[in-house]
């Protein structure tokens, strides 16, 4: 079995959702990895990673709407050291995920017609993620 590791930086623009399907997909693809699994694990407690829908947009307005509605930054939270937008990204990535596992075959990911990954950064100014990316298989 065989083992492939990058560590991508991706940079956000602020609260949003980035799309990084084609960069994981070229880190399985220089894995030469041709059926196994892909693990994500994005290092960071004020983002998250989601597959979700990737043909329309409004999907991931909606999204961003409904997280900003559950987890408004208008609260009082105890912690702020790092601003009042900190707390609420840290409570947005609890209820999400800093994780996700894909299959691979062909030595492609295995998604769904309509999914994509996406990174969330929920901070309101932009920041330097880093996202490890492990193949493994043969």
């Amino acid at each position: 079995m065989t083992h492939y590791q990058q560590v991508l930086s991706i940079p956000t623009t602020g609260k949003s959702l980035c799309r990084i399907t084609q960069k994981v997909q070229a880190v399985v693809a220089e894995s030469k990895i041709k059926t196994g699994l892909c693990t994500l694990f994005l290092r960071h407690t004020s983002a998250s990673l989601i597959i979700q829908e990737n043909a329309d947009p409004d999907v991931l307005q909606d999204l961003e709407n409904f997280l900003a509605k559950l987890v408004p930054e208008w609260e009082h939270y105890i912690h702020s050291t790092e601003g009042p937008d900190d707390m609420p990204a840290h409570i947005r990535t609890a209820l999400t995920s800093t994780s996700e596992q894909i299959p691979i075959a062909n030595g492609r990911l295995m998604l769904g017609t309509w999914q994509g990954i996406y990174l969330w950064e929920h901070r309101q100014r932009g920041h330097s993620r880093e996202l490890v990316v492990h193949a493994m298989g043969d």
